[in-house]
């Protein structure tokens, strides 16, 4: 694990879940698996700190724990889930956009709990969903139940792995996958969404929990009680891989072929693996039937256009039959390269210039070139040639391979042969972005501390304000409330919110290189 991965993972941690946390979770990143009493002397934290600190971990699916045939449970954090961290946003508004406020609102209650029994999902989101309503009106739990299985349905969510009983001389249960992992119970989750209470309602209402609880009486168990519920990452990153896909598709043709590959990748999207590099084999028949209703385009035109996306140079999209009018596949890992290698020039560009990135394409399409190969290829001279191919060797965009022809390697007998290593230039470049994200991340932090004052103090107007305004207050008396921040102060809040606001974005930005790189990487490794 890299130091700026570290650096990353410990800022994610702090910002979601405090500094024990991170404490606990650094200690686990830095030296791998281990049992509680090390991680109790590592991070120099109480023990029922450090058990907490763990609880949490294994609750949002950071970290795991694997009892040793011989010895105590060893504890382990999950690298990779810790960086997700980064794309909870992203999450939860493709949930958004694809199943509307119900569906946000659920993925980010269980982004924010880690799991959840769907009884319960229901009804945070059913309440939370009447709380914005206007008064009088409230959100059927049936309308939310409905989106929670459409998104089981459509694998966005899944069952939490189940443990079973362990026997009395085991020291951890060892983990069981659902059979169903997508099963919906069948629970009739009757009622609506409830608006807050009063705080003297709520306290009665603590106050009535604990004599309940005290008396031994307990509520009934709700029906799906012990079958929990997460959100299924994998199945979010395929999403964003096909609109990705299909985004290259509609800039290099038009917007109907992107449409014509969309309704490929949707049809296969259940069926087809995380890791397939393949999408299932649909025909043409099958593919016309799917089309969206608002596409009126013969059966004879998409024929054209399939066999159009079949043999272009990018091969998105291949031919892998002829029954049903020719069986179609989208090669996702073909497209995966093409989308890091667009990345990569994008970069070079960017960095370097246009006259790089005529280089870096030509050393990407001949493979292996002399120094005065690429001179006389891109039309460049010598000296700036030469430059160029030295300035992105020393940033490990290019490497050089020696080819000696005599065995003693002598430099007059050698070719020095320039080429891209599309692997390493990836890994480095993935790197960088774990570090930019890292800097923007710390960069906030240090514009919320210079500001801090300031911000408490726009906090607790509003609170005024809004605490003024339920009890009915005059126009005067509210202007009045409002002066209490000055014009400087004012300035200066909307400068920090543009601060904060391109920090936010830049953030997005540099995470959606990350998936590429990490989608590209992941695809090429995994292939035999």
């Amino acid at each position: 694990m890299t130091q700026a991965e570290l650096r990353l993972c410990s800022l994610l941690l702090q910002e979601h879940f405090g500094e024990i946390v991170e404490k606990v979770g650094n200690s686990l990143l830095r030296t791998g698996p281990r049992p509680l009493r090390l991680l109790v002397g590592d991070t120099g934290l109480l023990p029922d700190q450090v058990k907490k600190a763990l609880c949490v971990l294994i609750q949002h699916g950071l970290a795991r724990y694997e009892a040793q045939p011989r010895g105590p449970v060893e504890y382990e954090a999950r690298r990779r889930r810790v960086l997700r961290l980064l794309r909870y946003p992203r999450y939860i508004y493709t949930a958004k956009a694809l199943y509307g406020d119900p569906g946000e609102l659920l993925v980010e209650e269980l982004l924010l709990h880690g799991q959840l029994p769907m009884s319960s999902a229901v009804a945070r989101v059913a309440d939370r969903l009447t709380e914005t309503m206007e008064d009088g009106k409230s959100m059927d739990y049936a309308e939310v139940s409905n989106t929670f299985v459409r998104l089981a349905d459509t694998h966005f969510i899944q069952r939490c792995p189940t443990a079973p009983e362990a026997p009395r001389n085991a020291e951890a249960p060892a983990l069981i996958a659902a059979q169903e992992p997508y099963a919906v119970p069948r629970v009739c989750l009757g009622g609506k969404g409830k608006r807050r209470h009063s705080c003297d309602e709520e306290e009665e209402g603590e106050h009535k929990a604990k004599r309940q609880k005290q008396e031994g009486g307990s509520s009934e168990a709700p029906p799906d009680d012990g079958i929990y519920w997460q959100v299924n990452l994998e199945r979010f990153h395929q999403h964003f891989r096909d609109q990705a896909l299909v985004s290259a598709v509609a800039s290099r043709m038009d917007q109907t072929s992107s449409e014509v590959v969309r309704t490929m990748l949707r049809m296969s999207e259940v069926t087809t693996a995380s890791g397939a590099s393949h999408t299932q084999p649909l025909s043409s028949n099958e593919i016309f039937r799917s089309l969206p209703a608002g596409y009126n385009i013969g059966k004879q035109v998409l024929d054209q256009y399939l066999a159009l996306l079949a043999d272009d140079p990018l091969e998105f999209v291949g031919k892998s039959g002829d029954s049903g009018g020719g069986t179609y596949t989208v090669n996702l890992h073909k497209a995966l390269v093409s989308l890091a290698t667009a990345t990569l020039e994008s970069i070079v560009e960017e960095r370097f210039g246009s006259r790089c990135a005529r280089i870096f394409r030509l050393l990407l399409r001949k493979k292996h070139l002399e120094q005065k190969q690429v001179e006389d290829f891109a039309m460049i001279p010598a000296k700036e040639a030469k430059d160029m191919l030295y300035r992105m060797l020393s940033e490990n965009l290019v490497t050089l391979q020696e080819i000696p022809k005599t065995p003693d390697h002598a430099p007059s007998r050698t070719f020095y042969l320039y080429t891209v290593n599309m692997m390493a230039a990836a890994r480095m470049l993935l790197h960088r972005c774990y570090k930019s994200v890292a800097n923007l991340m710390e960069r906030r932090q240090h514009e919320m501390r210079e500001n801090k004052r300031l911000l408490e103090k726009s906090q607790r107007v509003e609170a005024i304000l809004a605490s003024m305004q339920a009890t009915g207050a005059e126009a005067a008396q509210l202007h009045e409330v409002e002066e209490m921040i000055t014009g400087p102060e004012r300035q200066q809040l909307e400068n920090l919110k543009r601060n904060v606001n391109k920090i936010d974005a830049s953030e997005n930005q540099v995470d959606e290189t990350i998936f590429v790189l990490e989608a590209f990487i992941e695809s090429t490794t995994k292939r035999p």
